[in-house]
């Protein structure tokens, strides 16, 4: 029933993030869903994964060791 689908089928639509990889730098695709990462997501040049269930928060950044 699409008429039923309205607000409730919003929750369940994934976004596509595109993300800095916090070990490179490389953009990522990083799909997510009501604040989460919904599947694993690896950095096409250095091999970083973003595990799923991770939460996402938005403008944070993983400060670099030193």
């Amino acid at each position: 029933m699409a008429v039923m689908d309205g607000c409730e089928g919003g929750n369940k639509t994934w976004a596509l993030d595109e993300r800095e990889c916090p070990q490179c730098g490389t953009e990522m695709d990083v799909y997510t869903s009501n604040g989460r990462v919904v599947e694993d997501s690896v950095c096409p040049k250095c091999g970083y994964t973003i595990k799923a269930q991770e939460q996402v928060v938005p403008g944070l950044k993983k400060e670099k060791e030193e």
